[in-house]
């Protein structure tokens, strides 16, 4: 006889999809960004040509494809919201545009997030975001900026939620 799956593991297979999803996007918007590329022409080739699929060697993890073309297309329609509320918290001396691609693409896919997203609770957001910089930066000074950042916007953004995600040790 047949049991259905619990629900409890599609709750972690739909966890898994957002967290693949949000992957694809910190990397669809650094390829628009360097490449000068539009949102849709990005969404086009993640989707037919990089979610789920084997480039490589390596094997990417199925995404879910609607969450992450919202969370694109989501970026793009409110980035200079967004980029206005990281410039708030960063050195004069270091203007926006001076940090990392890679950095800049996971800061604003979070900022989004915890603007747009008020379902997903901000110590959800931090830490995934912090789980995707974990794949292109080790731990260190760039962890931290970021870690207290998110914290911050956290904290800004979502007031209601109070408690803020711990920090990676150094």
């Amino acid at each position: 006889m047949n049991t259905p799956e619990p629900q409890r593991s599609k709750r972690r297979t739909d966890g898994r999809s957002r967290s693949a999803s949000r992957l694809a996007v910190v990397q669809a918007l650094y390829q628009m960004e360097l490449a000068d590329q539009d949102c849709e022409t990005a969404l086009r080739e993640f989707i037919a040509h990089r979610l789920g699929q084997e480039i490589e060697g390596d094997q990417y993890a199925e995404a879910d494809e609607k969450y992450f073309s919202d969370l694109v297309r989501g970026v793009v329609a409110k980035q200079a919201e967004i980029d206005k509320a990281i410039a708030g918290y960063l050195v004069k001396d270091w203007p926006f545009d001076r940090i990392d691609p890679t950095m800049r693409a996971i800061m604003r896919a979070a900022t989004f997030e915890l603007i747009a997203r008020p379902l997903v609770p901000a110590r959800v957001v931090v830490h995934e975001y912090m789980n995707v910089a974990a794949a292109f930066f080790e731990e260190g000074e760039e962890m931290a900026f970021l870690g207290g950042l998110l914290n911050r916007l956290a904290r800004e953004l979502r007031s209601v939620e109070q408690s803020p995600v711990p920090l990676p040790e150094q």
